[in-house]
């Protein structure tokens, strides 16, 4: 049976007969099953998104759709209904971050590793303060999201993991874990992180701050999403960047990789020019709001600061300098068995052609 389009009043009548009704009757006429990943939200109110869009098809079509005739989630229902300006809001809520389950850690640590109530005032201004965190986007957010009873539950997931813990652990995930090992090992700077983390989002500092989510998927930061992007942040500031350059210039040194000595301009000429990435070395858990000195700046290569950033603990450009020279001294040492095959990168096009067409001819002699 054909599906056609549904419109903004189409979905309008479908809510006047849900509020009519009441969720149970109205689900039960339409043979629906209560949402289990998106909500409608309209006039502060939420409403099972698939259903409401089923039976808008009803007004604007003349038939109402089957549960099986329609997909629920972003791919179809909340996609339509979005599509026609409606707010759609994920009926759980999203998974704990790192940045956030650094903040539940240090009020566990604060309350010496025990368990807070949902009336805690502590868990209240926290709970307060998770809201404003702009990593989940809103659609992600339901009426639920990081209300009090949800952060006292994950102190609790926190604390059930202590190690002096005599009950059972309950279903916490195993970033708490690592997180809490973290403050274990090292509680001063975890909770200097949860100050800047906090310090941030009072401020507005962390707010704002654009998102790269490969970058994100690609490297490690201990210190959290938040502090990270900052990071970047001020490492891509092109003033900064351009001060850092000229210094190292008018001291009459080359603009070569301080971890590997790689010169853009030695392997690419005209082209690599004055061209270096710079990387800000000081920990993210002091970097505060105070102004970025040059010293705090080093200029690397793009693989070497993949390389710095890829991985938790990050290194400084002198330790991963150390670590590319026992690499070579390594490999130095290693003996040959045979001697390699010439490399063909260095080859021009018209080289590779003429090679090319040479042997044809040798294949296919006149």
């Amino acid at each position: 049976m054909r599906k056609g389009a549904i419109s903004r009043g189409g979905v309008l009548k479908a809510v006047a007969e849900y509020d009519e009704l009441g969720r149970d009757r109205f689900l039960s006429k339409y043979g629906y099953k209560p949402a289990t990943g998106y909500l409608l939200l309209h006039e502060g109110r939420t409403y099972d998104s698939k259903a409401i869009a089923g039976v808008a098809h009803k007004f604007d079509q003349g038939r109402a759709l089957k549960p099986d005739e329609l997909i629920g989630g972003r791919s179809h229902a909340a996609r339509w209904l979005a599509r026609l300006g409606f707010v759609i809001r994920s009926s759980r809520s999203p998974d704990w971050t790192r940045d956030e389950i650094i903040l539940a850690c240090d009020l566990a640590m604060a309350n010496g590793w025990k368990r807070l109530e949902f009336d805690d005032p502590r868990v209240v201004e926290l709970s307060a303060l998770l809201q404003t965190m702009p990593i989940h986007p809103e659609e992600l957010r339901n009426e639920l999201f990081r209300n009090p009873n949800g952060v006292a539950r994950k102190t609790v997931d926190i604390t059930s993991r202590h190690p002096d813990y005599q009950g059972k652990p309950t279903n916490g995930n195993a970033l708490d874990v690592e997180v809490m090992n973290d403050f274990l090992a090292r509680p001063t700077e975890m909770m200097e992180v949860a100050q800047r983390i906090r310090e941030g989002l009072d401020t507005g500092d962390l707010q704002d701050l654009p998102s790269d989510a490969e970058e994100e998927d690609d490297y490690s930061a201990p210190e959290g999403r938040l502090l990270f992007r900052r990071h970047k942040s001020r490492e891509r500031d092109k003033r900064l960047r351009k001060r850092k350059i000229d210094a190292v210039l008018r001291q009459g040194r080359r603009l070569a990789c301080e971890a590997c000595d790689f010169d853009f301009e030695v392997t690419y000429g005209p082209r690599g020019a004055g061209y270096i990435e710079c990387h800000h070395i000081v920990p993210l858990h002091e970097a505060g709001e105070g102004r970025t000195k040059l010293s705090d700046l080093a200029l690397i290569c793009a693989n070497c600061h993949r390389m710095i950033h890829r991985r938790a603990p990050w290194p400084t450009p002198s330790d991963l300098r150390v670590l590319i020279q026992k690499s070579r001294d390594g490999a130095a040492s290693i003996p040959s068995q045979q001697a390699p095959e010439p490399s063909r990168s260095g080859q021009s096009l018209a080289a590779l052609r003429a090679e090319r067409e040479q042997a044809k001819t040798s294949q296919h002699p006149e």
